[in-house]
């Protein structure tokens, strides 16, 4: 009964056979089992270098267009100033043009009422003496008509020159 267990017993054949089947395995696994797994193992090394290296470029391309979305940004900001200067001041320009030819126009309104007022004195004045001379050349052919008196004649004057002054 106890001859298949074998306690404390060491057969070396059973030993070789072992470690002859483990060469064999290691030579079999080191043919045919090693070289797919490193290039399993390499294949994903390179993939997640390959990965790592898109998500870095990918974040460097970010970068650069969040900064030029900046600079696009600041630019836009510095032509909408630009812009609103640009069209205060030529509404200030505008302004001031529109008041200057106002003034311009007043002044020439008020020279020309000033040169029509001097025209219509001037005529005014021709004609009062016009009148003048025609009353004068009418009291006189009628001192001459008649003999007045001082007396007449100085009232026939004041009548003429109340006559003028209506006129």
């Amino acid at each position: 009964m106890t001859e298949g267990l074998v306690l404390g017993t060491f057969t070396w054949g059973d030993t070789l056979v072992q470690l002859l089947a483990f060469l064999i395995l290691l030579f079999l696994l080191k043919r045919y089992a090693w070289p797919p797994l490193m290039k399993v193992m390499k294949d994903r090394e390179e993939h997640i270098a390959n990965e790592i290296e898109a998500a870095e470029k990918a974040r460097k391309e970010a970068e650069a267009l969040l900064a030029e979305y900046k600079e696009m940004m600041r630019n836009a900001r510095i032509e909408s100033q630009e812009f609103i200067e640009n069209a205060k001041k030529q509404g200030e320009s505008q302004y001031q043009d529109i008041i200057a030819r106002a003034r311009e126009e007043a002044e020439k309104m008020k020279e020309s009422a000033r040169l029509e007022i001097q025209s219509e004195k001037e005529k005014a004045v021709r004609e009062l003496r016009d009148q003048v001379a025609s009353l004068s050349v009418l009291i006189a052919s009628k001192v001459i008509e008649k003999e007045l008196t001082e007396e007449d004649q100085e009232a026939l004057i004041q009548e003429y020159i109340e006559k003028a002054g209506k006129v």
